[in-house]
């Protein structure tokens, strides 16, 4: 009885309430000042009374509701406090919680379409240079040194002035297909406003390896890489013009690592960040340019980038021939976090394209074996390398699909180097994943 009472009081009351909130709300659905409008829709003693018991009821509903969702995990709503007593206070902007970024998951990165080839051409990840020194194999005119970063790992070549060119001493060679990786860090513009970022060049040259013209060499592109925009601009000599294109999607961000991807295929151009494509431009750059020199320039930016991780390698190789008729694939498309067997999402591509073959042939059994560079204790390694194996068997059968009972995994550890761990080229080499067709 005292229950349908209660409710009877409730049902009243809580109308009398609606039409006191219904003037509490604008147009666009946002509550003015609660306390300043229930003092305007007062009529009585008794409603204000009334409305005073119903928020307390409600207050304690909240309250229980909370304390039951907190005993049962759930995240408890901010909006169910209970109201601010003065206008003072309910009138204070709450701070946003400002939230980690989360993980990149592996599905995200589906328009990952490049596959990074079986031959590593070039890496430089400055670990071989002193922190403080400027690195061995580079030149500039302006400055710049190799530091470490306390919320990224491995050396990094700080580019710290502005108008300045920073160029790799050494010439390429490089194929018609080939893919470009390496990782950035920018900085913020001391006031905010400047563009930061950094171009960068690669192009046909001869004779001194620092070139700071605007367009280096004979031929080649500058891609511009900045916090709002990537842009392209190929030239070549006796051209009319230089073709160009540009986007602001998916651009750099600042003070965070950037894993960027540029696949060069003759005339076409791709850039990759952030799980997608961000350029695919098929006639951006001239005909018949070959490119053996890199270069970086910050003419015109603001904020200091640092750089790690240039990764060259021929583009795509054949999985399919590979895995069927030779029996053997290396791959340097499966990236793994520092010391860790937790695959990146920028493997995607390279999952995909062998869970391809091996799905449209469903009696291939294969042995995913791991191998590290010599780098750190040989024990570590080995267990390193056959739980980076088991990582792969895990993902190929639980993301694409494949018949974990075809997959075998082994680790080599740093037992079976394809190359001497002298450099960091030679070392990314033997840092691989290799499938081996065991039927």
């Amino acid at each position: 009885m005292k229950t349908r009472l209660f409710i009877a009081i409730l049902s009243f009351v809580l109308s009398l309430s609606i039409q006191t909130l219904s003037a509490q709300i604008d147009v666009k659905g946002k509550v003015k000042d609660q306390s300043v409008n229930r003092a305007d829709q007062r009529t009585s003693e008794g409603i204000e009374k009334g409305l005073d018991a119903v928020e307390d009821g409600v207050k304690s509903v909240f309250t229980k509701k909370d304390k039951k969702s907190k005993e049962e995990g759930e995240e408890s709503d901010e909006n169910s406090a209970s109201e601010e007593s003065s206008d003072e206070t309910s009138a204070k902007a709450k701070k946003p919680e400002v939230k980690k970024d989360e993980p990149a998951k592996l599905a995200s990165y589906t328009k990952y379409d490049f596959v990074p080839g079986d031959q590593v051409i070039l890496f430089e990840d400055f670990s071989q240079d002193e922190v403080g020194d400027f690195p061995a194999l580079w030149t500039t005119d302006g400055s710049g040194e190799v530091r470490t970063l306390n919320n990224f790992p491995g050396k990094w070549l700080y580019l710290n002035a502005t108008e300045a060119a920073y160029s790799l001493m050494k010439d390429l060679e490089l194929p018609d297909n080939f893919i470009l990786e390496f990782d950035v860090v920018p900085t913020e513009t001391e006031d905010n406003e400047g563009v930061s970022g950094f171009y960068l060049s690669l192009y046909n040259g001869t004779g001194e390896f620092l070139d700071n013209g605007i367009y280096p060499g004979v031929s080649g592109f500058n891609l511009t890489c900045s916090h709002d925009q990537w842009k392209v601009n190929g030239y070549k000599e006796g051209a009319n013009e230089s073709t160009a294109g540009e986007t602001a999607l998916a651009p750099i961000e600042i003070n965070k690592l950037n894993h960027v991807i540029i696949w060069v295929q003759k005339r076409r151009l791709r850039v990759y960040h952030k799980g997608q494509k961000a350029l695919d431009l098929p006639t951006a750059l001239y005909d018949g340019v070959k490119y053996n020199r890199f270069r970086i320039s910050l003419w015109g930016m603001q904020g200091f980038p640092f750089i790690s991780n240039l990764r060259f390698t021929t583009a795509k190789p054949d999985t399919r021939n590979k895995l069927l008729t030779e029996g053997k694939l290396v791959s340097y498309g499966i990236y793994f976090d520092v010391n860790s067997d937790k695959i990146k999402p920028e493997s995607y591509g390279a999952l995909n394209d062998i869970a391809k073959v091996l799905n449209e042939n469903p009696t291939v059994k294969v042995k995913i074996v791991g191998h590290t560079d010599a780098d750190g204790d040989d024990a570590k390694n080995m267990d390193l390398s056959k739980r980076r194996a088991a990582s792969v068997k895990e993902e190929l059968s639980k993301t694409f699909g494949v018949n974990a009972a075809n997959l075998e995994t082994d680790g080599k550890g740093e037992s079976q180097a394809i190359a001497p761990n002298d450099n960091p080229a030679n070392k990314a080499k033997n840092r691989r994943v290799e499938f081996i067709k065991v039927n």
